[in-house]
């Protein structure tokens, strides 16, 4: 557990796991000390990918010599930054493979969206997006999506290129949605908004896992340039609309509602989740798609219900804190 880059913002890191339900243990584990910690300093602890009321020019940036650096660079961009994402490694066999899986991994990009977007609230104000929060991370110079190669030596040519600019000093450097991490032997995925419960985070990585072994075995399509000729289209569909949202498939220009596309992912996605132990948290993540009871949902209908961001964020923090049933 350590600071990010404004003082209303942590991060809390798991170890490797391959199983959900040591995970899910760990998780529950670091929430329980987390959660004690703040209640002796009568701080409450939530998730959500934003907060729904703060505003950015009121967030202090934490102490760190790269986090000042990082506010320098992106003047009040850095201090927008005050928003919430959950990363999810997948661990590859070799370089190759893993820029393999990072660009099918891409195909799905708008389901982590949907799934997990817990962000319609920004600055007080309903934005009409479901996932508002990558907004915040689209203003980035180099966000966005990686470059389009497949072997490994191909893509240290680039990295060497965009080191020779001295735009780019590290990985740390690329916002991209799905990135390597090299010293990991991993992929990272950086689109999932932070969920209301560790719960659905140990979910949500499993679903991760499973999509991941379904790609690598069965080796459904070969990733190709072309493919991300619709990719900043679903994204935005899945940030605006969530389940609701048009995907457009990259490989046959075929239009599908999201939860139709859902539904049909988790399916054929099934017998490796069962391999891996994943099944009941994939199984959760396909009642939400068909109950369409989102993260985004239950922040609209709780704010309605009752007309104060304050109490919309004692409520999220008392989810997330475990002190209240979903």
């Amino acid at each position: 557990m350590k600071l990010e880059l404004t003082q209303g913002m942590i991060e809390i890191s798991t170890g490797v796991h391959t199983r959900h339900d040591a995970l899910l243990a760990e998780l529950e584990a670091m929430r329980g000390e987390l959660s004690a910690a703040a209640r002796k300093l009568n701080i409450a602890v939530a998730g959500g990918g934003t907060h729904p009321f703060q505003h950015w020019a009121q967030s202090q940036i934490s102490k760190g010599e790269r986090f000042h650096f990082l506010s320098e660079l992106y003047g009040y961009l850095a201090k927008q930054f005050t928003v919430f994402g959950q990363h999810v490694h997948v661990g590859c066999p070799a370089p190759d493979e893993a820029l393999w899986l990072l660009h099918c991994l891409s195909h799905y990009i708008p389901h982590f969206i949907a799934l997990s977007a817990s962000s319609p609230f920004v600055q007080g104000h309903d934005t009409g997006f479901q996932s508002a929060r990558l907004n915040s991370v689209f203003a980035f110079p180099l966000s966005g999506r990686a470059p389009c190669v497949t072997r490994w030596s191909e893509f240290v040519e680039y990295f060497d290129k965009m080191t020779r600019t001295g735009v780019v000093k590290s990985m740390k450097d690329f916002y991209w949605d799905i990135r390597p991490k090299p010293e990991y032997g991993t992929i990272e995925i950086r689109v999932f908004d932070t969920p209301l419960s560790v719960a659905k985070a140990a979910d949500l990585a499993a679903f991760a896992q499973a999509l991941a072994r379904h790609l690598m075995i069965e080796r459904p399509f070969e990733p190709t340039e072309d493919h991300y000729l619709v990719y900043t289209f679903n994204r935005f569909q899945a940030c605006r609309f969530g389940l609701d949202g048009i995907y457009v498939d990259p490989r046959t220009g075929e239009h599908r509602v999201l939860r139709d596309e859902l539904l049909a992912t988790l399916a054929r996605i099934e017998p490796h989740a069962i391999e891996l132990g994943a099944d009941r948290a994939c199984a959760n993540l396909l009642a939400l798609v068909r109950d369409g009871l989102t993260d985004a949902r239950w922040c609209r209908e709780t704010h309605a219900a009752q007309r104060s961001f304050s109490e919309l964020v004692h409520r999220q923090s008392r989810l997330w804190m475990d002190t209240e049933a979903p």
